[in-house]
């Protein structure tokens, strides 16, 4: 299905909160994250899409395979259906094994494309899947997308944590606010025995967390069910045998950033009402 251009004016409407995905690098299972966090989500009983933000290397289509293709109804997208969420991606605007070989004014071109003509309908959440760097598209998509904010991913090595650190300043730069931090492939947990083991380090996203002065959002352990449904394009929350811990590692982090979204809309309209006020008083 070809891309056509599009009008910046016009927007989807009806999503209440976006929120970035984002790393600044790739390796840490950032995709991952954001496939998991929306199913624990819509288990929540949001209305939850996905915006896969990567475009030389979409992965969240084999994650969460189509019900529904993408269509296009006039100058609007309508997006994909994936086990209940609602998705785009450049996934679907091209074959399977081809290269996005394009240079970044038309990569640019696609982001601002999703981001003005998908109509959503009502979303609770939508999550954007930033692609790895600090480059060209993660600005556009800073500076376009209207973010409640950002969530990091990290892995807990002090080399994940260099460009996390990266992304958390280029949010930063654009007055994005930096929701938490989720630390992923935290520990490996014995079945037999119940014993953490920390096979990459321990507590570098707590470290992070709090040298960002930013919450601790969770910790993601290495489980390889979570892998296994990836590949499987199979949902965790409907799999037979995943650990207990597992799905609540993901549930308890989709519940706080869910928390803190609503905190972060409720504070920015207190603060819009109060200058608002203060407006009113200064011109009478």
């Amino acid at each position: 299905m070809p891309l056509e251009m599009y009008d910046s004016n016009k927007s989807s409407s009806g999503v209440q909160h976006v929120i970035a995905i984002a790393a600044g690098k790739g390796g840490v299972g950032k995709s991952t994250i954001t496939v998991n966090i929306a199913l624990a989500l819509k288990q929540q009983g949001y209305a939850v899409g996905i915006l896969d933000a990567d475009i030389y290397g979409p992965s969240v289509r084999m994650m969460l395979p189509e019900d529904r293709m993408p269509s296009q109804k006039g100058e609007s997208i309508m997006p994909a259906l994936c086990q209940g969420i609602r998705m785009i991606s450049m996934a679907y605007f091209r074959k399977e094994h081809e290269a996005a070989a394009v240079r970044a004014p038309i990569a640019n071109n696609v982001i601002n494309q999703f981001i003005k003509q998908v109509n959503w309908g009502p979303l609770d959440f939508l999550l954007i899947d930033f692609p790895p760097g600090t480059g060209d598209i993660q600005l556009t998509l800073s500076q376009q997308a209207s973010l409640t904010g950002a969530v990091m991913v990290t892995t807990p090595q002090e080399i994940s944590l260099l460009d996390v650190r990266k992304a958390i300043h280029l949010f930063q730069q654009v007055q994005i606010p930096v929701i938490g931090v989720i630390e992923n492939m935290s520990y490996f947990l014995d079945p037999v025995t119940q014993h953490k083991h920390y096979l990459f380090g321990k507590d570098g996203g707590s470290k992070l967390a709090q040298e960002s002065g930013v919450p601790l959002l969770g910790n993601i352990p290495i489980d390889p069910v979570i892998g296994q449904c990836g590949d499987e394009g199979v949902s965790l929350f409907a799999k037979a045998h995943v650990a207990q811990s597992t799905l609540t590692s993901f549930s308890e982090t989709a519940n706080k950033i869910a928390k803190h979204a609503h905190a972060l809309k409720e504070n920015a309209h207190q603060a819009l009402s109060q200058f608002e006020l203060i407006w009113k008083e200064m011109t009478v």
